[in-house]
């Protein structure tokens, strides 16, 4: 069953991420691209870029469910000082995350399987199924403090070379 829990992240310990990355994304949806190219550079200067295909995938749903979900309406006119939606990438040794921040506190809404099989030919509401089949896990918690919104995260295991 698909359906999304309200929760953080598996226990990582901040002191061993080992490459963290980011970047701010415009309200629009040529962000996907953008994401998708950050990505592929990121992935690459860490050499694990042969993970890219799998994250590619889930960082193209989680920023197009930010842009079509969780923007507010007047989100093209915020200034471009306070980004509205920010990836973010980090690397552990054997764990790669990838998180979306957003300005909504909205709980993303995943479908199950069963749903998509009356119309294959919908042409959305698969992006948390598809984030749920590619990463091994995902999640997403509200943000505290300062920042609002939530962050909807998604984690990839990397093998370990040897």
């Amino acid at each position: 069953m698909l359906e999304p829990l309200r929760q953080g992240l598996p226990p990582l310990d901040p002191s061993t991420v080992s490459n963290a990355a980011s970047c701010a994304l415009p309200a629009r949806y040529e962000a996907v691209r953008e994401a998708r190219q950050f990505s592929r550079r990121t992935l690459g200067q860490w050499d694990i870029d042969d993970r890219f295909d799998d994250v590619c995938l889930v960082v193209s749903e989680l920023v197009t469910n930010a842009l079509r979900h969780a923007l507010p309406t007047d989100a093209a006119h915020a200034p471009a000082h306070e980004p509205l939606v920010r990836l973010h990438l980090m690397r552990w040794t054997e764990r790669l995350v990838c998180a979306v921040r957003d300005p909504s506190r909205e709980c993303p809404v995943a479908y199950d399987a069963e749903e998509f099989s009356e119309d294959f030919s919908a042409e959305s509401g698969r992006g948390l199924f598809l984030v749920d089949s590619f990463s091994d896990s995902w999640g997403w918690h509200p943000l505290s403090g300062t920042l609002s919104g939530k962050v909807v995260w998604a984690l990839f295991g990397l093998h370990s070379a040897e």
